[in-house]
């Protein structure tokens, strides 16, 4: 697209927009910041009637630490509707670039590259916005080196940005405000909600946060139960063989740091993962020859031999050359003008994991039990879901870690419907919902969209999702 057309693109996006969206009462010094973050429209964007918003917030003045977001209102009566923050993990990978761009956004990525309209975006059910975190995660940045990284400081910048954003979005400061995730972001979900959770005890009106539930999938959750949970269900789905398996049993205790033994047996099992994609086990590769496929790779040797350096490797998605087409869409010097992006001239291009970031994580808690356990008991809502052809996170792992937490069944399992096929799964404990979706990978919105809709919808209204076909 040429810059004349672009700008007439930007024009016609504008005004459209300005003929059909809701809006609140604000005050002009409020009302011009968010102008200043308002998109009005992007390279190769349908047209929608819906705003959407993008930009930096500063969460750390000393070490020069902003975030970058991208928001949309609600497609229908925003002022109606929740507040949903989507949080990816890695850690190191990018929520906008992965959650909006490959997964539940209003605008997915395609070869070209391009974008097109998301039929199941989930801001049909809830004001939607995406965060880059930590600083250094995709568009976020800080001024000054970050040499150690990690989970504590994550949640806490992660608040303070809500904190700031809420002053430049206040119409939202009363809604019902829920968080949700995948992978790694198991960490960051439960840990920024414990967070809010805590601080809202001693805070004012100006900074309470009206924090109702969280919503995590393929979540990493303990150390011992995720590993275990990997290699009993890639022996249950013929991946690997009896020998591989029972020396893994045999070498292996994911209690503690891994011994030699141990390692030289996992190494076994993940070569495996070279040919075939342990994020949706049935789904195709990416060929060799694309300039990104080998970054879907987890499995390079780590530095030491903890067992973290093993969980926390890089997530890819359903279309295993997405990544390519976001990774090449977000260097377009057009998408990030306008996105508001890169305003610090970030060195080297755009990426949708930061290595550097990953490979910095310091602290890294070895399990998230206590926090649910905590939370739970504070009355906030906890939902749990599991794509059942991952291999990555695998529902085994994800059984055997809800398992610890040792809570009362109120309802056992039972199927669940989209329509007249059966959408996976449900447990329903005391304090926390567990759903399976029946054929997903790693990336559940990518997978299946129609039935991850339809869960965010239920979880939000707090409603039972349907146990016979409709």
């Amino acid at each position: 697209m040429g810059l004349s057309a672009f700008v007439l693109h930007l024009f016609l996006c504008s005004f459209a927009l300005f003929l059909s969206a809701s809006s609140w009462e604000l005050d002009y010094k409020i009302k011009a910041l968010q102008d200043a973050d308002r998109i009005l429209g992007l390279p190769g964007q349908p047209p929608v009637k819906f705003r959407q918003y993008s930009g930096y917030v500063t969460v750390d003045e000393t070490y020069g630490k902003a975030l970058f977001y991208w928001f949309f209102e609600a497609t229908n009566q925003p002022e109606k509707k929740p507040l949903l923050l989507w949080l990816n993990g890695g850690p190191g990978c990018s929520s906008v670039g992965f959650g909006e761009a490959q997964e539940l956004g209003p605008f997915l990525v395609k070869e070209g590259p391009s974008i097109v309209f998301n039929n199941y975006t989930w801001n049909k059910a809830a004001n939607l916005l995406f965060l880059d975190s930590p600083a250094g995660v995709g568009f976020s940045y800080a001024n000054t080196s970050l040499d150690v990284q990690g989970d504590n400081m994550t949640a806490l910048d992660a608040h303070t940005f809500l904190l700031n954003w809420f002053k430049r979005f206040p119409q939202y400061k009363s809604s019902e405000f829920y968080i949700a995730g995948e992978s790694y972001a198991g960490h960051y979900v439960p840990q920024l909600a414990e967070v809010i959770f805590d601080k809202n005890k001693n805070s004012t009106e100006d900074t309470y946060i009206n924090l109702k539930g969280f919503m995590i999938g393929n979540a990493l959750l303990d150390d011992e139960t995720d590993q275990k949970g990997m290699i009993d269900y890639a022996w249950d789905h013929a991946i690997i063989s009896d020998g591989v398996y029972n020396s893994i049993k045999r070498n292996c205790d994911f209690t503690t740091n891994l011994t030699e033994e141990c390692w030289d047996s996992l190494l076994k099992y993940y070569n495996v993962y070279k040919i075939i994609d342990v994020y949706s086990l049935y789904s195709p590769t990416c060929p060799l020859d694309q300039p990104f496929a080998k970054s879907t790779n987890m499995f390079a040797v780590p530095k030491s031999l903890k067992t973290i350096d093993i969980l926390r490797r890089i997530p890819a998605g359903y279309d295993p050359c997405t990544m390519n087409h976001a990774t090449d869409y977000f260097n377009l010097p057009y998408v990030q003008a306008a996105l508001h992006a890169n305003v610090t001239n970030i060195p080297g291009p755009y990426v949708l994991c930061n290595n550097d970031v990953n490979s910095a994580w310091q602290d890294s808690a070895t399990s998230i039990l206590p926090v649910i356990k905590k939370l739970i008991n504070g009355g906030i809502r906890v939902w749990v879901f599991s794509g059942d052809t991952d291999g990555r996170v695998p529902v085994t792992s994800t059984r055997y870690t809800l398992n610890k937490l040792g809570l009362n069944i109120t309802e056992d399992w039972t199927p669940w419907y989209n329509h007249r096929e059966v959408g996976g799964w449900t447990i329903t404990y005391d304090g926390l919902t567990f759903i399976t979706v029946r054929g997903a990978g790693h990336q559940v919105p990518t997978y299946a969209p129609k039935r991850a809709l339809q869960l965010v919808r239920h979880f939000l209204a707090n409603t039972k999702l349907p146990s016979v076909a409709f």
